[in-house]
């Protein structure tokens, strides 16, 4: 921030010569009137005819910086700009405003000069700044040097803090926070001993504690013994020579009734004393950055507590199977959209499964951010019942409907789920862009997936599609902010993400890919927030799977014990062999007796170890009671099931269902 400045005004005939001139003009370039009147503008200002020159002929403003000399003796770099005057008084043919600046005994004699460098100059410059910090550090640098040789700003710890404050000492102020400090001298012993960001306690007795209990002013001669006084109260050396006599003037700054906190200005003995006058224009700053601090405050405690909750939302972890690698990346918005509805997720499911899922939310701020909380926890509950993504999308558009009673809303999502034992994938899209799939050895292609309403429009059904991936198979899903924007269309965002997955991306490093995609967006000051999932797929290895087709055969079962028994022993699992055959008998037996048919038992060792029998019925099983709360016969397989695995269910397929239950690796 530039120091104060005195203005200097002449007026000059088409010669150069003065014929006017104000007091400040008079008072640093002669010792009286005569020694104005009818000098030359050349000859007081070296090199200033050259500009008065050019500003008379061209009939245009001229500004240059030039050397003055004022009367003392002294030397001041000034900028001084020439104004013709056509057409005005009579002899009077070019005005010269001379800007130079106060020398530092003086600059806070002329109160004028303080108004304007306070009030008018610098304060409303600062009104745009909603970083708390940088405000701080702002409305500083206009009281250092312009009103104060030194001084700090200090607010209550309550209203920065979003969590509960520390108590206050007893008989002391309250914990207060000090935002930023300035000072003239380039003392380093002055951010030793008054450290920005440092809360405090001000002892009782001190000046501080009176501002804060009174709510007024407090002016302070720290002459004599003042500042060793201070000092020792503080148990801070250094205190008593930084403020030896100085002038301290203690400003509260007030917001609806509220104290916010003070700033405190000090004066070293070099300059004049603060007085009266100091106190009106000083509280009259201080109500005026009451303003900016108490909309900066307001913002800075919104805007965090809109990240917490949307960080707090975001997965910490994502989770898949052995062999499927996954990266992700998410780019909150600009800073004027920094809260949006974007997430992802990748879940690992029973038997080598994965859900791979990204989805946006329409809008921004804290709603967008709650409403993508309950789509995430919704999506873990769907993917955990082993719901079809077709079929999760119906429930999850059945929750946007719900939720838009209250308040309008939709929401984009695709959903992938891959099964890593069969290299299947499905995905169904909720109005959400296509995936990209890309095959190593091939050209990346967005998927043709059968398009369906966003979520919470509610019309017509959701489609799955269904293919089998190459080992090595990149699947890149992501949110529109990554390729569109206002000044691009996104049909060049699409071209421009076809180009990142060419031919040979799926042998490079997904976070190699990840920074890929994102070069050129870091630059774009309105784009929307970002969330997108890679995915390298491949099968878990021959040897970790093993299926086996049975017949509907109540000798099937001790088949299915034996075959299950010699496979554990080949994968060094003999300890869960007991459990695991029991496991295999329930399932094989509840089937075949009520499903019909052939079935398949299928060991997994994925994770955990998972047992699954497929057969061709889609009725769920389930534990029935009878009416007295006894379990019914027919139930006590699955009680059996419940008891030895660590989890387990039942999802559909294409031909019936499949029940299965794991179990943790020792």
């Amino acid at each position: 921030m530039q120091s104060s400045t005195r203005i200097l005004i002449l007026g000059m005939d088409a010669s150069g010569a003065i014929v006017q001139f104000d007091r400040n003009a008079a008072a640093v370039l002669g010792t009286g009137p005569e020694d104005l009147l009818g000098a030359r503008l050349g000859e007081l200002i070296a090199g200033a005819q050259e500009p008065l020159d050019e500003a008379l002929r061209s009939e245009r403003e001229r500004t240059a910086m030039l050397t003055v000399e004022t009367r003392q003796g002294g030397t001041y770099d000034a900028v001084v700009t020439v104004h013709p005057m056509s057409g005005s008084t009579p002899g009077l043919a070019a005005l010269a405003v001379i800007r130079v600046p106060v020398p530092l005994g003086d600059r806070f004699l002329d109160p004028a000069v303080i108004r304007r460098a306070l009030l008018e100059d610098s304060l409303p410059r600062l009104g745009a700044t909603l970083d708390l910090e940088l405000l701080a550090r702002g409305l500083m640098s206009v009281l250092v040097p312009h009103f104060c040789n030194s001084g700090g700003l200090l607010l209550m710890e309550s209203l920065v803090e979003a969590d509960e404050p520390p108590p206050a000492a007893p008989g002391g102020t309250p914990p207060m926070r000090r935002m930023a400090i300035a000072f003239d001298d380039g003392d380093p012993m002055w951010d030793a001993t008054f450290p920005t960001g440092e809360v405090v306690t001000y002892p009782a007795g001190t000046p501080y504690t009176r501002c804060l209990e009174t709510g007024a002013p407090v002016l302070v001669n720290l002459g004599g013994e003042g500042a060793v006084r201070i000092a020792d109260v503080w148990r801070r050396p250094p205190v008593a020579d930084l403020l030896k006599g100085a002038s301290m003037l203690i400003l509260p700054i007030f917001t609806d009734g509220t104290l916010l906190g003070f700033f405190i200005c000090t004066r070293n003995v070099g300059h004049r004393p603060f007085d009266a006058y100091d106190i009106e224009i000083g509280m009259e700053y201080a109500s005026r950055a009451a303003i900016f601090i108490e909309s900066a405050r307001r913002y800075g405690r919104e805007r965090a507590t809109a990240l917490t909750l949307q960080r707090a939302m975001l997965p910490t972890g994502l989770s898949a199977p052995s062999s499927v690698e996954v990266h992700h990346r998410y780019l909150p918005g600009s800073r004027m959209i920094e809260v949006g509805g974007d997430w992802y997720e990748s879940i690992a499911l029973p038997g080598g499964r994965v859900a791979l899922v990204v989805g946006d939310v329409a809008g921004h701020g804290v709603r967008a951010a709650v409403t993508m909380g309950r789509l995430r926890t919704a999506i873990h509950t769907l993917a955990a019942l082993d719901l079809p993504p077709a079929e999760a999308l119906e429930r999850l558009d059945s929750l946007m409907r719900t939720l838009g009673e209250r308040e309008p809303h939709f929401a984009t999502c695709a959903y992938v789920l891959y099964d890593a034992v069969t290299g299947r994938c499905e995905v169904a899209s909720a109005g959400h862009l296509p995936p990209l799939l890309a095959p190593p050895g091939d050209d990346a292609a967005f998927l043709d997936v059968p398009p369906a309403p966003p979520l919470g429009i509610g019309e017509g059904p959701v489609v799955t599609r269904e293919f089998t991936v190459e080992d090595g198979t990149l699947l890149f899903l992501y949110t529109d902010g990554l390729v569109e924007n206002r000044a691009r269309d996104i049909d060049d965002g699409l071209a421009r993400l076809r180009r990142t997955f060419a031919r040979g991306a799926a042998s490079r490093p997904l976070e190699e890919l990840c920074q890929a995609t994102l070069d050129g967006v870091f630059d774009d000051q309105h784009r929307d927030d970002i969330a997108m999932l890679v995915a390298r797929l491949r099968r878990i290895p021959q040897d970790h799977h093993v299926a086996w087709d049975l017949p509907a055969d109540p000798a099937a079962v001790r088949r299915a014990r034996g075959l299950v028994r010699s496979q554990l022993a080949g994968w060094g699992l003999e300890e869960l062999s007991p459990s695991t055959e029991l496991l295999a008998s329930e399932l094989v037996t509840n089937a075949i007796r009520h499903a019909g048919g052939r079935v398949t038992l299928r060991l997994v060792r994925e994770g955990g170890l998972v047992c699954e029998v497929f057969d061709s019925s889609d009725g769920r099983p389930r534990v029935r009671h009878k009416e007295n709360g006894e379990m019914e016969e027919a139930g006590r397989g699955l009680h059996v099931v419940g008891r030895l695995s660590q989890r387990w269910g039942v999802r559909r397929t294409a031909h019936g269902k499949a029940v299965w239950a794991e179990q943790e690796l020792p």
